[in-house]
């Protein structure tokens, strides 16, 4: 399923913050404009969109989500601990997934591990390792 293009990091601000608001949830957001050292110079000063954007935005829970928006449309989402790569165009309906209960353990004996699954409905799912060391509350009553 296509996502509504996010073109520009406000804009992708805006689609979390409005997906927030829809679920209930408060929004802080941090913005990093210009050149730092996270940015590293990849966009010249003469290139159109030459000022690069980057933007933190923590969400608040059960369960903490904070979304960390760089320049080239990638886009890195914590959901208690545990970090995916998500496109920037899809963070909005990998939010709603979360917050939705499409989000599930899977643990297995052997070899043991387990694993935290996202399913966003028309898209592949999104899978991270989760440890002992990283289960949250929130996370162990995802486990099936």
């Amino acid at each position: 399923m296509p996502h509504e293009a996010l073109p520009s990091t406000q804009s992708a601000v805006f689609a979390i913050e409005v997906m927030a608001a829809r679920h209930g949830h408060s929004v802080r957001t941090s913005h990093d404009i210009g050149r730092d050292q996270t940015f590293a110079g990849l966009v010249g000063a003469d290139e159109p969109g030459g000022i690069p954007h980057e933007a933190l935005v923590e969400i608040t829970g059960p369960p903490e989500v904070t979304v960390r928006l760089f320049v080239h449309d990638e886009a890195v989402v914590t959901v208690d601990t545990i970090a995916f790569d998500v496109p920037r165009d899809g963070v909005p309906a990998f939010l709603n997934s979360v917050w939705t209960g499409l989000v599930h353990l899977k643990q297995r004996v052997f070899p043991p591990s387990c694993t935290m699954i996202v399913t966003v409905p028309g898209e592949r799912s999104y899978r991270e390792a989760v440890t002992l060391y990283t289960l949250t509350p929130w996370l162990a009553r995802k486990l099936r």
